[in-house]
This record gives structure tokens, sequence and C-alpha cells, in this order.
């Protein structure tokens, strides 16, 4: 474990720069940073998509997929840029049933479906309990609902909609690292411990977990970073995941930009995102996805459209396919 005074590379050179020690003081140096929000209709999602997803039995799942327009997460994540399609106020009761409506009525069928809704499923002040009948009866004919929450907000509300829904509730939680300092200083107001007694919480109710991983934390080199992903890794399958998204850092918030400026943050590489992938496969305790949302933004090397693909098949077949060969990338020109 990198402690603070380890080197300038580490968590510790976080002192160089002015990233407040304070929860306050964070979500503030957060705020401050930030552009505008887009202007949102809050009767409808902000976006939707058919996905194929590689299932425990190994076959491609048809997947819904909506973007809930809700009022922001409580949290300001350090890292987070979901902020930008969310609301500053509650929607009304009827609001969200009718977004997910929407979506599905201009979707193909499928067999799950994601409502993620950029914070906590069961934040009452992002989706309205009053709306969960509703919505467990849109979510009728699909046998998985994926959702996403912070450990803070699991509790009654969870159970509540598990008991609505006739398929399979899994919980989707941003563990991002097990990096304890690293982990701190994304001001995500959670620590190891309280993912796994979320992660108990959710076994012990027939609930099953999805983990989302950052690879490439602030605060730690490039070597670190795919250390503490692999660490991560092995930490959210221990606790019970199923699945587990390795999701590449990105600029884009205003704050991720002012760490870059600053040296205590850059992002991966793609044979980066391969060896995490590769390393969560091997261990074969569940399903390692990598996202790949926006990946061109990785690309440096005329070799990337290859590994791209390459991670593409990792996701739908959970194997691991020849590795890429590239002169420039292992000559490190």
């Amino acid at each position: 474990m990198s402690g603070p005074e380890t080197s300038a590379s580490g968590v510790g050179a976080a002192q160089s720069v002015a990233y407040p020690a304070s929860p306050a003081a964070r979500n503030r140096w957060v705020l401050e940073r930030r552009g505008a929000k887009n202007r949102l209709d809050p009767f409808l999602p902000y976006a939707f998509l058919r996905e194929e997803e590689c299932g425990a039995s190994g076959r491609l799942e048809p997947t819904a997929t909506v973007f809930l327009t809700n009022r922001e997460c409580p949290y300001r994540c350090l890292m987070c840029d979901l902020w930008q399609n969310t609301l500053d106020t509650r929607v009304p009761v009827g609001a969200i049933p009718r977004q997910i409506a929407h979506a599905l009525a201009l979707l193909p069928p499928a067999r799950q479906v994601k409502l993620y809704n950029a914070g906590s499923f069961f934040d009452p002040q992002a989706i309205p309990p009053e709306d969960y009948p509703a919505i467990a009866d849109l979510t009728r004919p699909f046998e998985r609902v994926i959702v996403e929450c912070h450990p803070m907000l699991l509790g009654a509300r969870c159970l509540r909609f598990r008991d609505l829904i006739p398929g399979q509730l899994e919980v989707a939680i941003g563990l991002e690292t097990v990096h304890p300092e690293a982990l701190d200083r994304l001001n995500k107001r959670m620590t190891v411990d309280s993912f796994r007694r979320a992660a108990d919480f959710l076994a012990r109710n027939g609930i099953a977990l999805r983990v989302f991983l950052l690879l490439s934390v602030p605060f730690l080199s490039a070597e670190e970073g795919l250390e503490w992903a692999r660490r991560s890794l092995e930490t959210a399958f221990a606790a019970g995941a199923a699945v587990c998204c390795v999701i590449p850092t990105r600029t884009g918030n205003g704050a991720m930009e002012a760490l870059a400026a600053g040296g205590l943050f850059a992002p991966p590489s793609l044979s980066a995102l391969e060896t995490a992938v590769e390393y969560g496969l091997r261990l074969r305790q569940g399903r390692v996805f990598a996202d790949l949302w926006d990946i061109a933004r990785l690309s440096d090397c005329a070799c990337a459209p290859a590994r791209i693909e390459r991670l593409r098949q990792m996701n739908r077949t959970q194997q691991i396919p020849p590795p890429v060969r590239c002169g420039a990338c292992e000559s490190g020109s």
C-alpha cells in the first residue's frame, strides 16, 4: 500500500496542490470547477439504448438500458461527470415511469433492463418511492432489473422495490478502488468496510451485486493504479459481486482537468485496460466487463482499433483472445 509520503507519483502528491482535506471543502472545490449542465426534460430519459451483455450462462443477453433524468446525486464525487445530465430539483411523481415507458416503447424486446439514474436509485429525492409500483409494472417483462446505488442509501426502500418486481434485482455499487487514501480523496463518502457491509446486506436479501471499478485512479501512478485495480477486483469478487465493470477514469468534469494539470491524474492506456480485464477474467469468480463508452479517447497508437476490438471480444465472450502485438507500444515509442 502506498503511504502518504511514499513518492511524488503516489497519493501523498496531493499535498502539493490545493486539493482540500475536508469533505465540505472538497465539495466546494469540485463544484467550483464545473461547467454548465445540459438542459433536460423531466419527463424524458436523457438517453436509452439496446445492449448485448454476456450473462452468467455465457449467452448474450439483450439489454434495455435507460438513463433516467432526475435530481443530482448529493455526493460530489471527484471524478463524476454524470451530474451534467441531472436536474436541480426532484422530478414530479409519475415522471420516472413516463421516462421508462417512453424508452421501452422505442427499444426492441430484451431480457434484462438497466435503470441508471446518475446517482442512487433508492435516493428518495432522485426516484420518488411513490413511483416504485408503476416502475415495477413496467419492468414486469424483464428477467433482471439492474439499478445503481450508493452503499449509504441501501435499506428498506431497496427491499420494498425488490418485493415489487417479479424478476431478479441487481444493484450496482461504485466501489471505484480499495486503496483507502485514494478512495477517501474521491469524496465518495464511503469506505471499503461500508462497501462490504452493503454487499453483505444485498447477499442476505437475495439481491445480486454488480461493482464499478476505476482504472487510473487520481493520486496514483500508472503502475500503482493497475496494481490497485487488481486488488479491487479481488475485493469485489470476495464480497460476492457477480459482475465487475472496469471503467477507465476520464476527464470532462473540470475537476479531473485540474488534477491532470497538476500531475495528479493521467488517463490509462488501452493496454492497461486490457491487462486489468484479463486479470479479472483469470480470477474466474464472476464476469468482468470493460466500459467502452467513448473508448476512442484512449486511442494513442495505430494498434488502438485492434485493442478495442479485443476488449469487445472479452466483454462478449468472457474469454481472453490472443494479445495484440504492436512494435510501437512494446518499444515504448
